[in-house]
């Protein structure tokens, strides 16, 4: 992101920085995923997995209601299981305070068609160490931005298409992706 203009209102994040923002909120709301709810469905998961830390957006689909803390914690569990990007958003008046975090995959989500610029990168990027990596490519489905390809049987990785989710991370049973600040 650049200093030179405004933050978009999405921005991606790590599932560890989306739990930070969950604990420093006492309150939360969700929704049911515009996405999710105006297409054909999501086969990756359900469709209330759109948070909100106050009432005042009012949602991004249907079924709008307040939830407990540990309904948020189940959210992020299973946005860990089934791969979801941790996409919170912003105020629209004050791009500088979080205001929820939608959790978005390749299924569904319009984010990820052709207009994929409408978010800004994460704070972390990855960072891969190749000497240990068995070229395996289970990081590579994990990656919805393409920064990770297995060019026949070799991994091929550009860090620059990388938005910093932090998913091929725990998809790599080398342990060989971390992710470091931008």
């Amino acid at each position: 992101m650049s200093s030179d203009r405004e933050p978009h209102f999405h921005y991606v994040a790590t599932h560890g920085e989306a739990a930070d923002h969950v604990a420093g909120h006492e309150r939360f709301w969700v929704s049911d995923c515009g996405c999710r709810a105006g297409g054909p469905g999501c086969r990756r998961s359900r469709a209330d997995v759109c948070l909100f830390f106050d009432p005042a957006m009012g949602g991004t689909g249907a079924n709008f209601h307040e939830v407990d803390r540990a309904f948020t914690e189940g959210i992020l569990r299973e946005a860990g299981e089934k791969r979801l990007v941790a996409r919170p958003f912003r105020y629209d008046q004050d791009r500088s305070r979080t205001q929820g975090i939608c959790f978005c995959c390749d299924d569904c989500c319009y984010y990820f068609g052709e207009d994929a610029g409408r978010c800004d990168r994460g704070a972390f990027r990855e960072r891969t160490t190749m000497a240990a990596c068995t070229h395996c490519g289970a990081c590579e489905p994990a990656c919805y931005f393409g920064a990770r390809v297995m060019a026949g049987d070799k991994l091929e990785v550009d860090g620059e298409k990388c938005y910093g989710c932090g998913l091929c991370v725990d998809a790599c049973a080398e342990g060989c992706i971390a992710m470091e600040r931008r």
